[in-house]
């Protein structure tokens, strides 16, 4: 275990280019112990990028990492040994059983025989994977090779965990049971780095950076980001007939975009207009149309509103 003080991600002015292409755009940030540490962006904002350099799979063109106080550009051999990766997609492999590929593993970590044997026992208990263990990967639920592949990465015990958009194509319960192994991680004083655009995912993180166009846009807890508010006011609607609503939502000069949004219809409103008076108006248009309006309310602006109105902003500057 290295120096408890040292910062389990560190990274300095790390850029990626591709010819021509800047895919991570000079990114400076850190990861502290026993901390969950959010990655969030569009698809093709430079998340998965910036992880593979992170872990030591991609050399970057400039800049500077260390994983739990190892430089990975230097020393990415020894850096691996600290760390445990969880791709995007299933890399394990398909032809083997769950049993052999969480020992091909072990053995790729270098563990004692014993040590294998006790760790790899451990894996299929505390990811409920026992009942599968003789069963070929490529055969087994979405679900279930997620939970392989997070026991694989956790078999030598590393410091630092990279998930890269771990709960994607997960149920509800699949996605809440792979949040509790990254809490227990972190409550273990490793470093955790979760790339993800689920918004509701993201308030689970301790902090978060936000990502566009290879470079981060923003960065601090999920509060902080939420105190910054947005200036265009968002209403909620709940109707009898959400698809007619919906027309009717749009058909609102005052309303830019609607969207879905747990039952209801979230309208987002153009600057400076008057919450009060859009929702009168929809109700009066409600109203004539025989369409039953619930509700229609102003609400908080959510994490999702935040980085939406942030990556407007974004793109508006000259």
């Amino acid at each position: 275990m290295t120096d408890s003080s040292v910062n389990a991600i560190e990274a300095r002015g790390m850029t990626r280019r591709f010819g021509d292409f800047v895919a991570v755009a000079n990114v400076d940030f850190s990861v502290r112990r026993g901390e969950v540490f959010g990655l969030i962006g569009a698809n093709g904002a430079g998340k998965t990028t910036a992880i593979r350099m992170l872990c030591g799979t991609l050399t970057p063109t400039s800049g500077s990492i260390a994983v739990a106080g190892i430089d990975v550009v230097r020393r990415a051999r020894e850096a691996r040994r600290h760390i445990g990766y969880v791709a995007q997609r299933f890399a394990l492999y398909g032809d083997l059983t769950v049993r052999e590929n969480l020992t091909l593993q072990a053995g790729l970590y270098d563990l004692p025989n014993a040590r294998a044997r006790e760790r790899i026992a451990w894996a299929l208990r505390r990811f409920d994977l026992e009942g599968s263990a003789s069963t070929r990967a490529a055969l087994v639920p979405l679900g279930y090779q997620r939970r392989l592949a997070v026991a694989a990465a956790l078999l030598h015990e590393p410091e630092v965990l990279f998930l890269d958009e771990p709960t994607s194509g997960l149920d509800a319960l699949a996605r809440s049971e792979l949040w509790e192994v990254v809490y227990e991680l972190a409550e273990h004083d490793a470093g955790v780095l979760i790339t993800t655009h689920y918004m509701d995912e993201a308030q689970f993180c301790d902090r978060l950076a936000l990502m566009h166009a290879g470079a981060i846009l923003a960065e601090g807890t999920p509060r902080d980001l939420l105190e910054r508010g947005r200036a265009t006011p968002v209403l909620e609607v709940e109707a009898n007939d959400s698809a007619r609503c919906l027309a009717l939502l749009r058909a609102e000069p005052n309303v830019i975009e609607v969207l879905p949004h747990a039952g209801r219809l979230r309208a987002t409103l153009r600057e400076g207009s008057s919450a009060d008076t859009v929702v009168a108006s929809i109700r009066r248009m409600a109203m004539r149309e025989s369409i039953g309006v619930a509700t229609a309310e102003s609400v908080p602006a959510d994490l999702e509103d935040i980085v939406v109105a942030m990556l407007e902003q974004r793109d508006a500057s000259p």
